[in-house]
């Protein structure tokens, strides 16, 4: 009887005994010696160095000037308080018996800043550091220091920062006002975060300058919501460097550089319908941040030098009625009393063409340049009236700077505040049955600032503490006791189950901010 099984194992012997006679066939004509040789690739040149070297020069140079620049950009990254309601929580509240309030939260930030000076003072931009709690700044050498505000001025958007180093790398300042449209400039910013799993570190990326003298009304938008400012827009200055070059978050206050290594602008911005880029960086150029860094290091604030005046850009329709030679300059529309414009008889209708000099393009550009001075100067300002040219001496006069706001009360501390644990509370047998305990030992957490210290060590809403620093807890009062004298930069070590461990008791090693 024929049986497929006993067949199946015949042919798989004959198979192998096949393979195996082979083997030996093959070894013996050294078949199995002879090693793998992979084909010939080509590695040679097909363009002669020659042929390209003008773009090989240029990409040579994009390697010297960021060998040169990036080691005195720094990362910036900034911690912020921010209040949430409690109420959001959803029924826990309930269950431990505590009243919706505000929580106080944790929020962080990033940027890019780059070192003026060997004893560590910082350039950036004020929305970088703007409310900042605490600042801590990286350089490319990995070395970290904490750092002080010297000064901001919301106008320009510029602030001045410290760290407490010696030696430093230091950036060199050009002048913004060499800057041709069409130069190669590189921008060299410090993220300082991940994207994807993509560690977004030092960046460098090149473009040309597309156009000088942009107003995005940013600034203006700013000051508008900010009470220090009383909603005065006008204060603003936005006098940007266009450029085509990648500018991306996290790159803002990063240098703008040409192609001697000189900072020429200051990242600042982006236009993008997306918050990435899309083609449009804008930088604060150099001239006037340098202006306001003298000021924010030797007074902590500007002293910013004014007008007294209104101003417009000049349409052709203007240029048109008031017998202009060209569309440029800046149209007076009103003058403030008993100011420097006021009292140099500048009037509506004017329109303002030069200062010392130098020709006025656009209303932005009168504003730097106006802002470029310093109170006391006197000016030379030349304008049209009635058709015809004329020139005025003002005396420029210090703009009042905007007072503080009070500071808002502070919620009293308390001691597991050290490790960004807000609420906590006694467990009682409601609370142990909820949360399936066997006893009513330690205390449930009820509140942890989002991005603080035990937030970033998996304590959250639920966790049962019953350890801290080998002290058992029963109650908030052994809380207090065990954390009262903890210092910052101490690590606080608790013993805790906590749902997302399945309220299995783990090791939770918690790091108290400096």
């Amino acid at each position: 009887m024929y049986d497929p099984l006993r067949a199946k194992s015949k042919v798989a012997l004959s198979v192998a005994a096949s393979f195996l006679v082979g083997l030996g066939i093959a070894s013996q004509f050294g078949f199995t010696d002879r090693p793998f040789t992979p084909p010939p690739v080509q590695t040679a040149p097909v363009v002669s160095q020659a042929e390209v070297q003008p773009a090989l020069d240029l990409s040579q140079a994009f390697v010297n000037v960021a060998d040169a620049v990036t080691p005195a950009v720094v990362r910036i990254v900034t911690t912020r308080q921010q209040v949430r309601r409690s109420s959001e929580l959803r029924g826990w509240e309930r269950l431990f018996g505590v009243p919706p309030r505000d929580v106080p939260d944790i929020a962080s930030g990033s940027g890019s800043g780059f070192v003026i000076s060997d004893d560590g003072y910082i350039l950036t931009n004020n929305h970088v550091v703007e409310d900042a709690q605490q600042i801590d700044v990286t350089l490319l050498d990995g070395r970290e220091f904490g750092a002080q505000v010297v000064g901001t001025d919301p106008t320009t958007d510029i602030a001045v920062i410290k760290i407490d180093g010696t030696h430093l790398p230091v950036a060199s300042l050009g002048s913004s006002a060499e800057v041709r449209v069409g130069e190669w400039v590189l921008a060299i910013g410090n993220p300082g975060f991940s994207r994807g799993g993509t560690n977004l570190d030092y960046t460098v990326t090149a473009g040309i300058v597309s156009a000088k003298g942009r107003s995005l009304r940013l600034i203006n938008r700013s000051l508008a919501e900010d009470p220090d400012f009383s909603g005065n827009s006008a204060l603003a200055i936005e006098d940007f460097i266009q450029t085509d070059a990648v500018i991306n978050q996290g790159n803002s206050g990063g240098p703008m550089v040409n192609l001697q290594g000189q900072v020429i602008g200051i990242n600042a911005a982006i236009v993008s319908a997306t918050g990435v880029y899309q083609g449009y960086g804008f930088a604060v150029p150099i001239d006037l941040a340098h202006r306001v860094m003298d000021d924010l290091i030797a007074y902590g604030r500007v002293k910013r030098a004014f007008l007294g005046v209104s101003i417009d850009r000049v349409s052709a329709e203007d240029a048109e009625v008031l017998g202009l030679p060209d569309v440029s300059g800046a149209l007076v529309q009103s003058v403030t009393g008993d100011t420097p414009a006021d009292r140099a008889g500048l009037r509506m209708g004017d329109v303002v063409r030069e200062v010392d000099g130098e020709k006025v393009l656009t209303a932005n550009d009168l504003q730097q340049k106006i802002a470029l001075k310093a109170p006391g100067d006197r000016v030379r300002v030349a304008i049209y009236r009635d058709g015809r040219p004329r020139e005025v001496t003002v005396r420029l006069e210090e703009l009042p700077y905007p007072g503080e706001v009070a500071a808002s009360p502070v919620r009293r501390p308390r001691a597991a505040d050290k490790i960004g644990i807000v609420e906590l509370v006694d467990i009682t047998p409601a609370i142990a049955e909820q949360l399936q305990l066997e006893s009513t030992d330690g205390v449930a957490v009820v509140e942890v600032q989002a991005n603080g210290p035990a937030a970033s060590r998996s304590i959250t809403r639920g966790c049962v503490i019953t350890e801290i620093d080998s002290q058992a807890i029963q109650d908030e009062d052994d809380v207090r006791d065990v954390l009262g004298d903890v210092e910052a930069g101490e690590v606080v070590s608790l013993i805790a189950a906590c749902p997302l461990r399945d309220m299995q008791p783990a090791m939770y090693n918690i790091r108290v901010p400096r």
